[in-house]
């Protein structure tokens, strides 16, 4: 599953690029859509904060979007039900803001519950740049593989003959 974290309009703008983050996270919701792969959204506080960009929400219109306020999406136990119980997911794949709180923590909490993490780098935005470096090496200390979408998926898609091959690289 692909969980897309807290890309609300406040917390886009807020981060150092924002822009360049909310297209590459645009990119991942496109691909995995395209895969087959749920995406889900998080949303911290949305009565105070608002809600998901809406360019992403239009690339998943079927997805789950799960409020919450907590930092971790995880310590919400709603999210965490539909994640580990209900759906039975075993890899989270993380994008989103802002990576030195809520995707840290969300991965952590995902590691802790035996779940595969895979962070994608390139789709992840911080305040402080040099915040999210520290953190995205902790969590790949602590058993996360941080990677770019494009190496993700390219390894999600196999070889050339996937059906989906030609749509992705358009989207590439």
């Amino acid at each position: 599953m692909l969980v897309c974290v807290d890309m609300q309009p406040k917390f886009i703008a807020a981060v150092t690029d924002g822009f360049g983050v909310r297209r590459r996270c645009e990119f991942a919701v496109a691909v995995a859509t395209g895969l087959g792969i749920p995406v889900a959204f998080t949303e911290q506080v949305p009565h105070k904060l608002g809600g998901t960009a809406p360019e992403l929400l239009e690339l998943a219109p079927q997805a789950a979007i799960w409020s919450k306020n907590t930092f971790s999406a995880l310590a919400d136990e709603g999210i965490q039900d539909a994640i580990t119980r209900q759906r039975k997911i075993g890899h989270l794949l993380l994008c989103g803001v802002e990576t030195p709180v809520c995707v840290y923590q969300t991965a952590l909490a995902a590691l802790a519950e035996d779940l595969h993490v895979t962070v994608l780098s390139d789709a992840v935005g911080a305040r402080r740049p040099d915040d999210a470096r520290v953190c995205l090496d902790a969590l790949a200390r602590a058993g996360a593989h941080i990677l770019p979408g494009e190496t993700v998926f390219y390894a999600l898609l196999h070889h050339v003959g996937h059906p989906f091959f030609r749509t992705y690289t358009q989207l590439v």
